[in-house]
Formats: structure tokens, sequence, C-alpha cells
């Protein structure tokens, strides 16, 4: 396998009709968010995941964009450009830069955002070694009609462009890295390069996917213009486990049961405070099995957790939501840590960017499931208490 791709490929060039009137004068990807363009925020995230040069393949008012970014030098990153006709498909406009793509590179839609860590893409891509590797969002909320279906090794044995098929799971959202030797596939007309050399690379299994429950955000559409906004708006946001970070731990196989239980932490409080301060929305995340075991009741964690915020009420701090895993250890749900699902629940009530919210937890299930969703994680220890994390961490 060849060395890690340094060139993003960005396919910036339909009219974008779903977005009329916006799009009467304006490309998609220029859609501004907060000061600056929608494709800004792409290239920024790009030069952060350590790519050095970006081939923009434009159709659609492409001097708008070429005026706006230039040779990226404003940008700290090389930008060049192939221009063709706007009812040009994907596939003309791959084969039309072909002379411009390197050896392998990263494919992506101008109007999906989405927060990759390419090292662990590339990782799984060197692993499996495919023509093609594309990213797909899980979709188990249904956020939009899924397109694809993988096997348990995640490689893609259906491709529905149309998205038309029965037991259609997840749905390509771009961030494909690309072996060159696909541009070969593309026929000579004027083709979709996904419905056209996927679906001949699914055949040949030679197409995988990066599957991952992490929400993209888009200007593809109207309604989801609002809730981009929201995710590009880069609040601070943290997650904090519980028992061993706020309050102190009950004996190992017990559980905090009832409000005379819940003891604070030295110095929890004074942290949580200076969370605050610095606008940060604290998110809990616990699990709590003593409700399945019968330990407890739904009630009686209620009351501690109605306990617990009403004493933070108490010096100014809000808690933003309490997130919590009731089921047992062997239940084999997807939200009891080490899973990750509660954090990816929450990501998608908040809106949140989990490669930059931190998790702060103290044991080896809060590692896991920080790593799993992508968050940048702290674990307390006997020197590290969670004021020292924040102040010395978090703050920093």
């Amino acid at each position: 396998m060849g060395a890690r791709p340094t060139q993003a490929v960005i396919l910036a060039g339909g009219r974008g009709e779903r977005l009329k009137p916006i799009t009467d004068d304006i490309p998609k990807p220029m859609i501004h968010f907060h000061g600056k363009p929608f494709l800004q925020y792409l290239i920024e995230h790009l030069k952060e995941q350590g790519f050095k040069k970006v081939l923009l393949l434009l159709g659609y008012l492409p001097e708008q964009i070429k005026e706006y970014f230039g040779n990226g030098d404003s940008f700290g990153i090389k930008i060049d450009y192939v221009t063709s006709e706007t009812e040009d498909e994907t596939g003309k406009r791959l084969k039309l830069a072909a002379e411009k793509l390197d050896p392998c590179f990263l494919l992506m839609y101008c109007d999906n955002y989405w927060p990759m860590q390419f090292d662990k893409m590339w990782q799984q891509f060197q692993n499996q070694s495919p023509l093609a590797q594309i990213t797909v969002y899980s979709n188990d909320d249904h956020y939009t009609k899924s397109n694809v279906i993988l096997d348990q090794n995640n490689y893609v044995i259906k491709y529905d462009k149309n998205r038309t098929s029965e037991n259609l799971s997840g749905v390509d959202i771009g961030f494909a890295i690309l072996n060159k030797e696909v541009i070969s596939l593309i026929p000579a007309e004027n083709i979709n390069f996904e419905k056209v050399v996927y679906t001949r690379l699914v055949g040949e299994k030679k197409l995988t996917s990066y599957l991952t429950h992490h929400r993209y955000y888009s200007v593809g559409s109207h309604e989801r213009l609002k809730e981009t906004e929201r995710f590009l708006k880069n609040t601070r946001n943290i997650f904090l486990d519980r028992d061993g970070v706020l309050n102190k731990k009950a004996p190992k196989a017990e559980y905090i049961t009832s409000v005379k239980d819940f003891v604070w932490l030295p110095e929890a409080k004074e942290a949580l405070l200076l969370l605050k301060e610095n606008n940060f929305n604290i998110i809990i995340v616990t699990n709590q099995a003593g409700v399945a075991r019968g330990k407890m009741t739904h009630a009686d964690l209620d009351s501690i957790h109605d306990y617990m915020t009403k004493e933070l009420l108490n010096i100014g701090v809000r808690i933003g939501a309490i997130y919590c895993c009731t089921h047992n250890w062997d239940d084999g749900c997807f939200c009891r840590k080490p899973k990750p699902g509660m954090f990816f629940y929450a990501q998608k009530d908040f809106c949140l960017d989990l490669s930059k919210t931190y998790l702060i937890g103290d044991d080896e299930r809060d590692q896991e499931a920080g790593e799993l969703a992508g968050c940048k994680t702290i674990i307390l220890n006997k020197d590290l208490n969670l004021l020292k994390a924040v102040k010395d961490v978090v703050l920093q």
C-alpha cells in the first residue's frame, strides 16, 4: 500500500436545485454560516487532518469559488481547479480531472460536512486494500433515505443510488478513499460515477465502507440549513462521567441508590463552576445497571439526579443533559459504556462535533467509549481530579 493520501478532490459543480432561490445567485458550497462559506469549513477541516492540496471540480458559477479561494495561500493549503459544464455528471468531472489526480486521493461532496478522523479511515483502508472505501452513516435514526447494504466486515454488498431497494441500511456520505485505478472504469459517456463505478466494484467485492454513527451536516436542502448552522457554531461542550468523577463511587458491585449515598468529591463543584464560567455545555453520561439488577428504581435514580442538579443550580451551574444507561451488563445494548451509544445520542440532540468534545471519566470503560466516539478523552486518577483536569487540560 502506498503513502497516506494528501490530496482531497471535492465535487462542486452542481446547480443546487433543491436550494433555490438561494442558489439562483451563488453555488451551494458558498452559502455562508457564521461569516464564512460552507466550503471553507470543509477546506479548513482537510488542513487540520493533514491534507496538503485540494482539487475542486467546478461547473455552476465557478468564478465565485475561484475568486474567494484563489490558489489556497490564504488558507494554508494548495487549491487547484478543473471546470466543466454545469450539466456534467460526477463521472465526467472525474475523468476530465484524471491527469491532476494523485495515485490515491480522498473524494468528497461539497455539500456534506462530517468530522472525519482520517488516520482511522486510512488504517482500515490499508487493512482491507479495496479499490475504494466510502464513508457510510449508519442512519439508525432514519435521518435520510439509505442507499447501501453492508456485510459484517463492512464490505458494500448493495449500492442503490435510486434508494428503492429493500433492506437498505446506511447512506454513503462521501469522504471516499479512492485508488486512481477506478478512473479507468468510467465510460466515455456522461454518467454518474457512484451509480456506475460503485455498483461495478460491489460486484467485484472491491468496495468497502468506513461506518460511522456520527451525524453529518449538509447544505443539500433547505430543511438541513438550520441544523448545519447550529453544528458549525462551534459551541463548547463536555461529557462527564458521574460516579468517580463528580461523586464518590460505591464499593465494587454496589450502587449509589439514594440521595444519602451521593457524596460530592472534593473540588468537583468548583470544577463545574469553572466550566460554566467558560461557557461549556455540561453533559453527564453514566452507566447505572443497578436499575436493571433491581437494586434501585428509575424513581430512585431520578431523585438522585434531581438532588444533584438542584445542588448545582444553587451555585449557578446548569447541566445540559443527563444520559443514563440502566441496562444490565449483559443486555447487549449500544448505550452502556464501553459502547459509545450515549455519546452519539447526545451528538444528535445537541449537534455536537465529537472530535472537538472532551470526555472526562475515571476507568477503562470511559476510555474505550471515548475513543469509539472520537472524543478527546481524559481519565482521572489519584493525582488528577476533575478540577485539575479542567484547569490543566480542558482550558489550556
